[in-house]
């Protein structure tokens, strides 16, 4: 799974330009195929009982250095194959909507070739079975993501962005590198086997640094708060990179991280307790931005920011919440990729604009694009009985039978998100396909080819039937109860149907409010000044201002200033006075070489004169 389309990369990057014709197809067939044996290795795990259903597959001793050994080594269990279903599918379906929308770009060879190193680097991390090798794949997914959101470095702002999603993660890696030395200082070992299997002898503060540790990692990857500054200006990418990495996959490898951990979160509920407030900070500050954003490719950007705190905070509440969590993080993958990749065929009719204050009445022209993005936009408000009503409602209602002030505050935070998120998804939607036309004269709307539509499709129909198909029926929860154990759902702080009421109300509410403002009235073709709230929201409530004040300024003052001491001190005074000092004594020894021969004969008669009179000195 992890070769395939490694070794796609590895043709392409390495064959040049003699691959151009063909290497884009390859790579699509190589991911697939990655899809294939992720399939055939489910096969084989259904022959297995339940308990039995953890695969390990050992390749090479890695790390031998006095009494601490590491072998690479592979886990394929419940939750590791179940972001390989994801990765690999949805990854293959966004390979092949790439063969239409990069078809004119002179470097499609290069796009694809990092589209698969994405795909090995993201299999790699859910594959690996220790802390040490997830890290390789996490720096390679980190790797892959700046190469890919970088595509077009020929634009400053693009290079800009790809350098700021790579800085901001590195970051967040200084947490996960932290949580392994303190797990080889205290368990001496960094496999999660023995890591989890000891976990309970260690001590409680211990385990809440790792646990922390960890969220801080998980943070940056997920573009979560504090770290979720990168997420908007990576949409500088080209729209299949977004799809694939900031909506499907790469940025729920922090829930993957968190999930995977369970057994040292469970044996610290003060650092669960804290990725549940990021959880709940995040999807309020992701939903408030989206709100604001009239970048079609933004908003999406602070929905997925906002989703994944939905599924941090179901991580944070605990056994329950791990399955809800990985629930909603599958029938996301669906609705997000499908609707980012509809942002692109949106793109690609309108010639590449992607101000949805110049959209407008598009549902006449993209009838295809219309209908799948639609079903995308059903699934994230959550209507009813589509993947998103079934995943999110499970995570608002977990959250209501948090223990004591938790419950009310989660609870609400939760059930609010859930009525912001429909406003600002309608938002979009009505912006973008309905109300009259507000295109600019030198755009003629049309649909995208079948190489895009198709994936399209595809996934608007997971977005609209998955969660039927995995929760009643049993088959998640069945297939992950190896893993997570079987949680009872608590007893909510309120009546069940009080919360399914109040979340659909909500929904009401929202994409009325939203049908009222941007279908029904008018779309001004310019943002208006708007509320103080309105206005800090489109500047992502100040993050960038808050890091650059705290951490951008200071680190520019403290690296002028080194320069200006290197340039005062080190170079004028140290190194010039040291220069001066030398050249000034040389000039002075220079004098005794003279090229007469008595002056030679009297330095060595005085020489010997000094020896001689040193010995009787001494005697």
């Amino acid at each position: 799974m992890v070769a395939l389309p490694l070794l796609g990369a590895a043709v392409l990057l390495l064959g040049g330009r003699a691959t151009d014709r063909w290497g884009p197809l390859l790579a699509t067939v190589l991911s697939w195929s990655a899809f294939v044996v992720g399939v055939l290795v489910i096969v084989q795990m259904l022959g297995l009982a339940p308990e039995d259903r953890a695969l390990q597959l050992p390749m090479w001793e890695w790390v031998a250095a006095g009494s601490f050994s590491l072998t690479a080594g592979l886990l394929m269990d419940p939750l590791s194959m179940a972001f390989v279903m994801l990765i690999t599918f949805v990854g293959s379906l966004i390979h092949v909507y790439s063969l239409g929308y990069m078809e004119h770009d002179p470097d499609k060879r290069r796009f694809f070739a990092y589209l698969n190193l994405f795909v090995a680097a993201m299999l790699l991390l859910v594959l690996a079975d220790s802390y040490m090798l997830l890290f390789v794949g996490w720096e390679g997914v980190g790797l892959a993501s700046y190469l890919l959101i970088g595509f077009w470095n020929h634009n400053p702002a693009f290079a800009s962005a790809a350098n700021k999603a790579f800085i901001v993660n590195r970051v967040g890696d200084f947490g996960l590198i932290t949580a392994m030395a303190l797990m080889l200082a205290t368990f001496g070992a960094l496999d999660f086997a023995t890591v989890h299997a000891n976990a309970p002898g260690a001590s409680g503060t211990v385990l809440t640094l790792i646990g922390l540790a960890l969220l801080l990692g998980a943070t940056g990857k997920s573009a979560q708060f504090p770290l979720q500054s990168w997420l908007g200006d990576a949409m500088a990418g080209p729209t299949p990179v977004s799809a694939l990495i900031h909506a499907a996959t790469m940025v729920t490898a922090g829930v993957y991280l968190v999930a995977r951990s369970q057994a040292i979160y469970d044996l610290t509920p003060d650092a669960r307790l804290v990725v549940a407030v990021v959880g709940a900070i995040t999807l309020l500050y992701g939903a408030i931005v989206g709100s604001a954003k009239d970048d079609i490719k933004k908003a999406l950007a602070a929905s997925t920011m906002s989703q994944i705190g939905y599924m941090m905070l179901a991580v944070g509440l605990g056994p329950i919440g791990y399955v809800y969590a990985i629930f909603h993080l599958l029938t996301h993958g669906f609705f997000k990729a499908g609707m980012f990749l509809g942002a692109g065929s949106v793109m690609h009719a309108m010639g590449d604009q992607v101000d949805m204050r110049r959209f407008g009445a598009l549902s006449t022209k993209v009838k295809i694009t219309w209908l799948t993005f639609a079903a995308g936009w059903l699934a994230i408000i959550g209507f009813p009985f589509t993947a998103g009503w079934f995943s999110k409602d499970h995570i608002i209602e977990s959250a209501f039978t948090a223990p004591g002030w938790q419950g009310w505050v989660f609870g609400l935070v939760a059930l609010l998100g859930a009525g912001i998120t429909a406003f600002y998804m309608s938002r979009l939607f009505f912006m973008t396909f309905h109300g009259k036309a507000r295109w600019t004269d030198d755009v003629h709307p049309h649909e995208s080819p079948l190489t895009m539509t198709v994936p399209m499709m595809v996934l608007a129909l997971g977005s609209l039937v998955l969660g039927a198909v995995l929760y009643p029926t049993g088959i998640l929860t069945g297939w992950l109860d190896p893993v997570f154990g079987t949680a009872e759902h608590g007893e909510p702080l309120i009546p069940l149907l009080a919360i399914q009421v109040s979340v659909f109300v909500l929904m009401l509410l929202g994409a009325g409010l939203a049908w009222k403002m941007y279908a029904a009235g008018d779309v001004p073709q310019e943002a208006p000044h708007g509320s103080a709230l309105t206005r800090a929201a489109r500047r992502d409530l100040y993050q960038d201002d808050v890091n650059d004040t705290f951490f951008v300024g200071p680190t520019r003052t403290l690296a002028r200033t080194a320069v200006e001491t290197d340039r005062d001190l080190v170079q004028a005074g140290l190194t010039g006075g040291t220069t001066a000092g030398l050249t000034g004594l040389a000039s002075y020894l220079r004098k005794a070489q003279n090229g007469f021969v008595r002056s030679y004969a009297l330095t060595m008669l005085i020489g010997v004169v000094a020896i001689l009179g040193a010995v009787w000195v001494m005697q």
